[in-house]
């Protein structure tokens, strides 16, 4: 149904918005999510069903967040994201149930990462642009751009396109101890053909634990 507070929005009659959130046009607000005071949505997004976000999350524009995700307060979400099925957030690295003045670590993910199903996102951390996130991978440390992340704790296995397909190394100079030369690592991908320029310590780092 379409919501007088939120015009051009669409909001399921069983999900619960805050008058007191921020729901930007074209967005889509589907069965029993809940969008509490003071949060920002943006344009174009999905909220599918059972999507929670907190207090003071920022979504921006064509985010795409999948059933049953966990947006907690100091998560700041940019454009184009993804959010796989019962992927979570966090906020507290030392949580008690009868600690009331925690302290909060806020999360950035960056524009156009993907973060896929039933991952966790240990709070503190910046998840870079265009990286992916493999399915049930717990990330612990920041994420590289364009970095491809798995495991728990989620390592760095590869480089991938903003087409979210694999990129390969097309040139990689060498200096005189065997480590990368100062300039980037070019990395290209076959479908779509754009090339990217990785940082070499990044790239070394993908060398070392891969």
């Amino acid at each position: 149904m379409k919501s007088k507070k939120f015009p051009g929005v669409f909001i399921h009659p069983t999900a619960e918005v805050s008058e007191k959130a921020a729901v930007l046009e074209g967005t889509y607000i589907w069965n029993q999510a809940q969008v509490r005071e003071s949060a920002k949505v943006g344009k174009n997004c999905i909220l599918a069903k059972d999507v929670y976000v907190a207090q003071t999350v920022v979504i921006g524009n064509n985010v795409k967040t999948q059933n049953g995700v966990s947006i907690y307060m100091g998560v700041t979400i940019e454009d184009d994201v993804f959010l796989g099925p019962h992927m979570t957030f966090t906020n507290d690295l030392f949580p008690r149930s009868f600690i009331n003045d925690y302290k909060l670590y806020p999360t950035l993910v960056k524009r156009g990462a993907s973060i896929g199903a039933n991952a966790t996102v240990i709070c503190g951390v910046t998840i870079g642009e265009y990286a992916m996130i493999g399915a049930g991978s717990v990330v612990t440390k920041d994420v590289p751009a364009h970095a491809l992340m798995a495991g728990n704790p989620a390592r760095l296995i590869g480089f991938i396109c903003k087409c979210a397909r694999k990129l390969a190394e097309v040139n990689r100079e060498i200096a005189e101890n065997g480590e990368p030369a100062a300039g980037a690592v070019k990395m290209r991908c076959a479908p779509c053909g754009l090339e990217v320029d990785i940082d070499p310590g990044t790239y070394q780092k993908m060398i070392r634990t891969g």
